[in-house]
């Protein structure tokens, strides 16, 4: 009878552990949907680039070991910047609390909890992160792409058909075939503006009219984009699907998309401006992947009601000279700018092609103070981030910019295409890039005094 009794016990104890244990672990409902919510469903919900969807329990169970790997090792939610340089507004990495949390619930074995713990789904406008768009500007075609094959670069026109200057306070691209879109630049070029009947008077030309900066490095192979033509008896003849750069220009970048950024949202008070009458440019790179495909991409804008306070500009930081001999594991490219007038610098986004493997920026300032901007010691091609500053860095004028990146063309590189070969600049992925799309704004110098004043 004893020995029966002390049986009974220890499985009343058993029974009432379980329940006890199940309560002190973190449940999907209570603790991890919030972390999901705010970090990963942005991603991981239905029709965006992630492969599954985390929006509820009933998504995310299957994955509870993969989410614990990938937050573990830190490589989801994707953040490659060295936090000791810089901090940033769009730092997606999780807290030490956080990490906890999941670790701690994926070792429960991704326990669910009571539903009625769940927080309220993040409402996404359908299609769009940024929210509904002021406008929506899109491909005016279906563009048709082969089942394989290098496909040059394309251009696709768009008017805007606005009658006055809009200020961009968020924009968003959306690729058509996310498959077969590796990044798109839009471009505005302002309608054409009539010559001057007499001469150009350049003595009286505005500091505002000269280039933001100088950059050296800058001059890019002939036949690439960007680059001098190359000589008549060397260009491809274009086929019937070519959509070639326009003869009247491209104008200046506003927005941009590249694998894992595709987005910028401008805070109050700043904004990219879009002048009256522009058409639109998209720079398509595609590339194939044995299935024929079509794209249609589009962009989506939102405008600040008001003028802003800080109109940001866009600038390039880039080496066109880049040589990476074959097999080299470490190869290093520089490139370095000037700034000549007193700026802000508000955002940096890193580009190479799949050999790319670590940046690093570094001011000089006028007084011969150094300060590491960025560094990226981990670049991945699959996320290719704009990493904003929370508060802008102060640039005076004469601040030197140099740009260090760093590629591994060696048979160690899984995703080398081809490591016993030189590689240089070029237009696709096959061949490699040294780039960095930078923002800036132009301090403006105190207004002077008037006559009353003085």
């Amino acid at each position: 009878m004893m020995k029966q009794s002390f049986v009974m016990a220890v499985l009343a104890l058993g029974t009432l552990a379980a329940p006890v244990y199940a309560q002190s672990a973190p449940t999907y409902s209570k603790d991890v949907a919030p972390i999901l919510f705010k970090n990963c469903t942005n991603c991981h919900r239905p029709g965006e680039i992630a492969p599954m969807s985390l929006m509820s329990f009933k998504d995310a169970r299957p994955w509870v070991r993969s989410i614990g790997t990938r937050v573990s090792a830190g490589s989801m939610p994707p953040w490659h910047a060295d936090p000791a340089h810089g901090e940033f507004i769009n730092d997606r990495r999780l807290s030490a609390a956080e990490k906890d949390t999941i670790a701690r619930w994926v070792a429960a074995g991704g326990p669910e909890g009571n539903p009625k713990d769940m927080p309220a789904p993040p409402t996404y406008t359908d299609g769009w992160n940024i929210g509904t768009p002021d406008a929506v500007l899109t491909m005016q075609e279906d563009y048709a792409l082969p089942e394989k094959g290098v496909v040059n670069y394309q251009y696709f026109e768009i008017p805007t058909n606005f009658t006055e200057d809009r200020w961009i306070q968020a924009y968003e691209v959306r690729p058509g075939s996310r498959a077969n879109v590796h990044h798109v630049i839009v471009y505005a070029r302002p309608p054409a503006q009539p010559r001057p009947a007499g001469p150009v008077n350049t003595a009286n030309r505005q500091p505002q009219e000269q280039p933001i900066v100088m950059a050296a490095n800058m001059e890019l192979p002939a036949g690439q984009t960007g680059g001098p033509e190359l000589p008549e008896d060397q260009r491809k003849p274009l086929g019937p699907n070519d959509r070639p750069m326009p003869k009247l220009g491209l104008g200046p970048s506003i927005a941009g998309f590249v694998p894992g950024n595709g987005t910028r949202v401008y805070r109050p008070g700043t904004a990219g401006r879009l002048a009256a009458g522009s058409t639109l440019i998209f720079q398509m790179h595609y590339t194939t992947n044995g299935k024929p495909a079509t794209d249609r991409s589009k962009i989506g804008l939102i405008f600040s009601k008001t003028p802003p306070t800080t109109p940001i500009l866009g600038t390039v930081l880039a080496n066109g000279q880049l040589h990476l001999k074959a097999g080299d594991p470490n190869a290093r490219v520089d490139a370095e700018m000037t700034i000549n007038r007193d700026m802000r610098l508000w955002s940096l986004i890193p580009h190479t092609h799949v050999r790319g493997k670590r940046w690093i920026y570094e001011a000089t300032y006028p007084d011969g103070r150094k300060e590491v901007l960025l560094s990226v010691p981990n670049y991945d091609f699959d996320w290719q981030t704009e990493y904003i500053y929370k508060e802008p860095v102060k640039l005076p004028k004469g601040t030197v910019i140099h740009a260090t990146a760093w590629y591994d063309n060696s048979p160690a590189n899984k995703s080398n295409p081809d490591p016993s070969k030189d590689v240089w600049w070029g237009d696709q992925t096959f061949e490699e890039m040294m780039f960095t799309g930078v923002s800036l704004s132009i301090d403006q110098p105190p207004a002077r005094p008037t006559a009353g004043q003085q």
